[in-house]
């Protein structure tokens, strides 16, 4: 009997501890998050890879991202809507070898604070791609595929962000467009 309280002991005093547990309330959202949303735009000077019959292109897709943060210094001032468009060129590794303002003259009439770019710079430095992979395939005499070679290419990506305050709160989007 002496055995068994010793083995029911440290359950019970476990379920008393967890009983008296509280839960801490998730943080509230920040006001500079947002959300993201991706969607393909082609403006006819997008640069392609050629792929010869049997070959096939995977990856070349964001599988981490970091959303940029609204400039503080600015969030005071509460300016108007700012679209901000980069050209990120992912190299064979996938991580981002450099992010360069897209177009690269800047046709608007109201030039753009530069802590906007910045902000979109540091956050898609943050992010990794899955490698653009070509491969080629060919068909033998017997008609079964296989995999001759394959080459991982260096790839780039315009993303728009668009940096909104209402009443001191900010928020922040992205869209792609593939090059």
């Amino acid at each position: 009997m002496v055995a068994r309280k010793r083995l029911l002991l440290p359950g019970l005093l476990g379920l008393g501890v967890a009983g008296c547990a509280t839960v801490a309330k998730p943080p509230a959202k920040a006001p500079n998050e947002g959300s993201t949303s991706y969607h393909m735009v082609d403006d006819g000077h997008m640069a392609h890879y050629p792929l010869a019959l049997g070959d096939v292109a995977i990856g070349g897709k964001p599988f981490q991202r970091v959303l940029p943060t609204y400039p503080p210094t600015l969030l005071a001032a509460c300016p108007p809507v700012v679209d901000v468009q980069v050209q990120v060129i992912v190299g064979t590794t996938g991580r981002a070898s450099e992010v360069r303002r897209y177009p690269a003259a800047d046709n608007t009439a109201a030039p753009i604070p530069p802590q906007f770019f910045d902000a979109a710079r540091a956050a898609v430095m943050q992010w990794q791609f899955i490698p653009l992979q070509i491969s080629h395939w060919a068909a033998d005499a017997d008609g079964n595929t296989h995999e001759v070679d394959s080459d991982t290419k260096p790839f780039s990506l315009v993303y728009a962000f668009r940096f909104e305050c209402h009443a001191g709160k900010a928020t922040v989007s992205s869209a792609s467009a593939e090059h």
